[in-house]
């Protein structure tokens, strides 16, 4: 026990955290304000009449009128008191709990590195990235540090390892191997300038999956060890770079190269900095971490589920790829496409009218696109409509004729017709028997 403390809250140079949280805020302005630019916002909160919700989190909805445009507004301001260092306590959790918010509230632009921002944003609200080159140091909030307990760069380097580690194994299957997700991904590509033709050659099709698959695995190991560190840092340049310029991922490849600076030697990072810490001449201080046995626990409990979360697929029955049951944050990033057509069907239980629900007086384009082929949308749906039928006095059943198509395979019946959903309850730890399994030509 006490080589795992000593190993655990041992002092280290906090040079990395520092640099780190002055290129994480700026992500969170680029992440919070580029929303409101691009008209994010307005599409996936303010458009729709109502949003996906994860389910359970129904009570989060986006606020009315322009409250989402003030929403982001305010997580962009926190976002630039995280890079200042400027009452970065209160900077970074409101971001956490905010952000957190946000992606709990719609799923219809799901990506996984909203899932990573909401981890780290909780992580940074909790650290001492704030105990140099920052106001707070400057306007005597907070003690000056140079140092950190080692947990804390263990931490970014153990969650990173899960992130890619999964990421490598989950593209570990057919659809990808031999090519065929790849062709559908890069073939979307064609048209873009130069390079969207050198994207559909055989050579660069391999090259793209099996790097992916190389890259995800070794990255981590390859940036610990220091022969190979220069080397991993270049690759990491090459690969988030295309990934940022080819596929258009938000700030998801710029958070991973921000990465880089825990694994760089930290003296070579103070050695290339000094002229950021002239304006800051207080005395370091050194503080020992306190409740040592409670941050132990919490980064226990933390990464047990880290581990469980993408491992759970295994337990429920059916094929994740066709079910979707443990997809989300599981890491499960890229690997497929979906195609499918849906239709529900209401009928009055009292007089045995049936009609066909027209999805269009409901959802926008792309929410329909993600209910016609994903199963806890399906379910949510129903529920809804089974309470607007419910308000007008009916009690109604509600039955989905659904097909679906994985990367472009042979489309298959996807929801048993013969299962009222609206008499369903939502399975959150194993199979939804409504869902029909994988034909075996898929």
């Amino acid at each position: 026990m006490k080589r795992l403390n000593y190993y655990l809250f041992r002092p280290v140079d906090n040079i990395g955290l520092i640099l780190f949280r002055i290129c994480f805020g700026l992500l969170v302005v680029a992440e919070s304000w580029g929303a409101l630019l691009t008209g994010w916002v307005k599409s996936t909160l303010m458009n729709p009449e109502f949003t996906f919700n994860f389910i359970g989190f129904d009570f989060l909805q986006p606020l009315a009128g322009n409250g989402m445009y003030i929403y982001f507004f305010i997580m962009g301001l926190c976002g630039w008191g995280i890079l200042l260092g400027y009452r970065f306590r209160l900077s970074s959790f409101l971001f956490a709990i905010m952000w957190s918010a946000v992606y709990l509230m719609q799923k219809t632009s799901y990506n996984n590195h909203y899932y990573l921002l909401m981890i780290l944003a909780f992580a940074m609200s909790l650290s001492d990235a704030h105990s140099d080159v920052s106001l707070d140091v400057k306007q005597n909030r907070t003690f000056r540090k140079n140092q950190m307990p080692a947990y804390i760069k263990l931490f970014v380097i153990f969650q990173l390892l899960i992130v890619y580690e999964f990421a490598s194994i989950a593209k570990l299957y057919n659809d990808w191997l031999n090519l065929g997700f790849i062709d559908i991904l890069l073939g979307s590509k064609k048209n873009m300038p130069i390079i969207g033709p050198l994207l559909q050659y055989p050579f660069t099709k391999y090259s793209v999956a099996y790097f992916g698959i190389i890259y995800d695995a070794f990255i981590i190991p390859a940036l610990l060890y220091k022969p190979t560190r220069f080397v991993a840092i270049a690759l990491s340049f090459f690969f988030h770079l295309f990934n940022s310029i080819v596929f258009q991922i938000g700030i998801f490849p710029y958070m991973s190269l921000a990465f880089m600076l825990f694994f760089i030697d930290p003296l070579w990072l103070r050695s290339k900095t000094k002229r950021i810490y002239s304006h800051f001449n207080q005395q370091y201080k050194n503080v020992q971490p306190n409740n040592t046995l409670l941050v132990s626990l919490l980064l226990l409990i933390h990464f047990v589920i880290q581990l469980a979360l993408p491992l759970r697929h295994h337990f429920i029955q059916g094929d994740v790829l066709w079910t979707e049951e443990g997809h989300r944050l599981s890491w499960r990033m890229m690997l497929r496409t979906r195609q499918g057509s849906i239709q529900f069907f209401v009928t009055d239980i009292k007089t045995g009218r049936r009609e066909t629900v027209d999805l269009n007086q409901y959802l926008t384009p792309k929410q329909i696109s993600r209910l016609s082929t994903l199963p806890d949308y399906i379910w949510q749906f129903s529920q809804r409509l089974k309470e607007e039928y419910k308000e007008r006095g009916k009690q109604v059943a509600i039955h989905v004729k659904s097909r679906v198509s994985v990367n472009r395979g042979p489309s298959s019946e996807f929801i048993d017709p013969n299962v009222d959903l609206a008499n369903t309850t939502w399975n959150y730890f194993g199979h939804n028997s409504w869902i029909l399994p994988k034909p075996l030509s898929n």
